[in-house]
């Protein structure tokens, strides 16, 4: 067990299929929350087709559907303890609109990995989605947080810094509710771990039962970017990226506080119940 440092580094894999359909597209949207009330339009053109009212954009996607179809698109699993292990940060860079539906592939790879000793292992990989021209699409960074798997011999420091949050008063919050269900919802946009499903390995990891998906926060704070200073067109993203620093129990309001400098949008995440931060240095690019 653990992280075979450095031997990771040299680990890839190439041409992964990430096809997906429209029916992916809203499945996603929904698990986001998005379509709860069915009468509203904004949302609405994220879940549904208009297949009998045409609308002259037949269907949005959400910027971070990015971050389930290509799910599978990992590199090599290592042998870490399953159960201590979380998602710690998603930085999703967009090169063109996504388009409804695709057949894509995707190189992935682990571009590093950082010991914390008693704390765990941060690893990370990088995995660029191209379409059938060869053009890269998207190019996602993803950071796993690995609890049990420290004192493997790597780096300790030079894991990329954070993005700093404006210190000022935020310029616009908005409350976002969850469902009791969201959880059992979204993973069927690909993550099965059972975390997320399963009361006993959600007591067996430590809680007290199942939590939300890390990608299922962060699907929710691009909601929030997307529905205020986007103007609800997912088009204008360049970039989003957060990094996880607490759980979310489903069925719990998530507050994200927005900055706006420019086209730079900064977040932060809070469950206002629990009085936890479950996002920081949230960092969203407009253009």
């Amino acid at each position: 067990m653990g992280v075979p440092y450095p031997d990771l580094l040299s680990m890839k894999a190439e041409a992964i299929d990430c096809a997906y359909s429209d029916r992916e597209v809203m499945l996603y949207a929904l698990g986001i929350g998005m379509g709860t009330d069915p009468l509203e339009d904004s949302e609405l053109a994220f879940v549904n087709e208009g297949w009998i009212t045409p609308r002259e954009v037949p269907l949005k996607v959400v910027p971070t559907f990015a971050s389930v179809f290509g799910y599978a698109a990992r590199p090599p699993s290592i042998p870490l303890d399953r159960v201590k292990v979380v998602d710690a940060a998603r930085d999703i860079t967009f090169h063109k609109p996504l388009p409804v539906a695709a057949r894509l592939t995707a190189d992935a790879s682990y571009i590093g990995a950082w010991d914390k000793g008693d704390k765990g292992a941060i690893v990370q990989r990088e995995t660029v989605v191209r379409d059938a021209s060869g053009e890269p699409v998207c190019t996602l960074r993803g950071m796993t947080f690995a609890r049990g798997d420290g004192h493997f011999g790597g780096p300790t420091e030079g894991a990329p810094d954070p993005h700093p949050v404006p210190d000022r008063a935020a310029d616009l919050t908005v409350d976002i509710p969850t469902r009791d269900d969201q959880a059992l919802v979204f993973r069927l946009s690909g993550d099965r771990n059972p975390l997320h499903s399963d009361p006993e390995f959600a007591r067996k990891a430590g809680f007290d039962r199942p939590i939300l998906h890390g990608m299922c926060t962060y699907g929710i704070t691009c909601r929030a970017v997307l529905s205020t200073f986007a103007d609800w067109d997912p088009n204008a993203f360049r970039r989003h990226a957060a990094q996880f620093r607490a759980p979310v129990f489903p069925g719990e309001t998530i507050t994200v506080d927005m900055w706006k400098d420019g086209d730079t949008i900064s977040f932060e995440a809070h469950v206002k119940a629990r009085g936890v931060t479950v996002v920081k240095h949230g960092l969203t690019e407009l253009g």
